[in-house]
């Protein structure tokens, strides 16, 4: 993806972390058979078990992450279920279909019923060179009011949405979110160095450089 479709959004300065309950996680988990269909080189026979790779290293890091006290994963897979509540996260069912938006709006509606004062992101599954420390910065800048994001590595996309208890979230993922989260009125976050959490995957130059910064086990062992 190219940035010469975006605005120029302007970034804020990290808010305060404030207190109160952890964060409470939203990640969305297509049916493995057809995820990850620009990874082009590997078999259709093993874009399924990257797929659920990337997102097992995705929530292995964010359960390891101080500042997050819950992760929901929202599939129909009932494989990536299976791998993923070992894990520890709860899995959701994706119960209105429709698509990655509304996938995401059922998961934090679920997130809030068990623990409405939690504040509440929704975050990139193909994450798999994420790092804990990384998230938790992230995490940690978004303000206490309102609604943030941070952009993914191409820059178009995003890669994390997040709010405090009490505002909604209301998702708009897709090829150009950047700017259709900025033009709803989310904020850009302004967090340096956190490639990890920058670095979504989705063709072989993107997972090059996840690579490059050294992913989870669960990718390392299944490209060895």
């Amino acid at each position: 993806m190219t940035e010469d479709t975006v605005r120029p959004v302007a970034p804020v300065p990290p808010g305060p972390s404030g207190g109160g309950a952890g964060w409470s996680l939203v990640l969305p988990v297509k049916r493995l058979e057809l995820a990850k269909s620009r990874l082009a080189g590997f078999p259709g026979a093993r874009r399924p078990d990257l797929a659920l790779a990337f997102a097992l290293d995705t929530v292995t890091a964010a359960l390891a992450c101080r500042e997050v006290h819950r992760v929901l994963v929202v599939t129909r897979d009932p494989a990536a279920g299976r791998r993923l509540t070992a894990l520890g996260a709860t899995v959701v069912a994706d119960e209105p279909g429709g698509g990655l938006n509304p996938a995401l709006a059922h998961g934090v509606r679920r997130a809030r019923e068990s623990a409405p004062h939690a504040p509440v992101a929704a975050l990139s599954a193909d994450l798999p060179a994420l790092r804990a420390g990384e998230l938790g910065r992230v995490l940690g800048a978004v303000p206490a009011v309102g609604r943030a994001f941070l952009p993914d590595a191409p820059g178009t996309g995003t890669v994390l949405l997040a709010c405090r208890p009490g505002a909604p979230l209301s998702p708009a993922f897709g090829p150009t979110s950047r700017r259709d989260h900025a033009s709803g009125g989310a904020r850009e976050l302004a967090v340096a160095d956190v490639p990890s959490v920058r670095r979504d995957v989705d063709t072989p130059d993107d997972l090059a450089e996840a690579l490059a910064l050294g992913v989870g086990p669960h990718t390392a062992a299944l490209l060895h």
